[in-house]
């Protein structure tokens, strides 16, 4: 009986280490009591400093008064599920976290299972942010229209494709890759305005109609809009730093010549004035 105890509790034990998801102890005085190898993995850390540092600590500060609320039912004995917040890794980069959490009021300890949905929360905003800029062509196209009375090609002649129907069945872990490396060379790019899909083409190895197919499979939108959408992100970044105190600089960074436009169309996609942030 020994052995098979000694035996159930090995599988355990090796359960919580080979999970792909994160799995973590924590006391209610809100430090980790113990946690596998994703935890640190996904954050950065070593194990000693995650064991060191309050986990208020690693919260993006947007959410800690939030996370607080949160942890402070738990500790009431209430349980969390799917509760989503921003942690920051050790190099600065946000993680997003979906946590279910169980209280253990007789050890005052908290059974957290925390999955990593950042790439999740990427593809949403590049659908919110594509969207409004695919509601401001439209928007220039009927100006247009108006202007010069000619006919304007519709975007109803096209087949639509229905994005959250066509990744129904999310990511691969293979697109995920790919869109990271996309976003890599973009990134790398920042502050140049000579960005062009032969460049990027050339660095995935790929020719330009395979790029239009691989985003379009994965996204539903073409790689030139892809590209404004890291780099409206880039320029958000940006202003968040504190480093820019100039609307040229951090048009330059989004990839814009024109400042005017890129304040426009920040406005139109964060719904504040850049001006107001810097």
């Amino acid at each position: 009986m020994e052995k098979l105890a000694s035996h159930k509790t090995f599988d355990l034990e090796y359960f919580f280490q080979i999970a792909p998801d994160l799995l973590c102890i924590t006391g209610f005085d809100g430090y980790f009591k113990k946690i596998n190898p994703a935890v640190a993995k996904t954050l950065g850390y070593t194990d000693d400093e995650l064991y060191a540092i309050p986990i208020a600590n690693l919260i993006h500060s947007d959410d800690q008064e939030l996370t607080a609320q949160k942890r402070a039912e738990l500790t009431k004995g209430q349980s969390l599920l799917n509760f989503e917040n921003r942690y920051l890794a050790k190099d600065g980069t946000i993680v997003w976290l979906s946590w279910t959490s169980v209280p253990v009021m007789r050890d005052q300890l908290i059974f957290g299972i925390a999955k990593n949905i950042t790439f999740r929360k990427h593809v949403e905003e590049y659908d919110r942010i594509s969207s409004i800029l695919g509601m401001i062509n439209e928007d220039h196209k009927k100006r247009f229209k108006k202007v010069t009375k000619l006919p304007l090609p519709s975007s109803s002649t096209r087949p639509k494709l229905d994005i959250s129907e066509s990744r129904a069945e999310g990511p691969t872990l293979s697109d995920q890759i790919w869109l990271d490396n996309f976003e890599t060379i973009v990134r790398k790019r920042a502050g140049k305005l000579d960005l062009s899909l032969n460049i990027i083409s050339d660095e995935l190895a790929l020719s330009q109609r395979q790029l239009f197919r691989h985003v379009d499979r994965i996204l539903g939108i073409t790689p030139n809009k892809l590209v404004r959408v890291i780099r409206l992100q880039l320029a958000w970044e940006a202003i968040a730093s504190g480093k820019y105190g100039t609307i040229k600089e951090i048009s330059n960074i989004a990839g814009y010549s024109s400042r005017s436009h890129f304040s426009k169309l920040f406005r139109e996609v964060y719904g504040i004035h850049v001006s107001d942030l810097i």
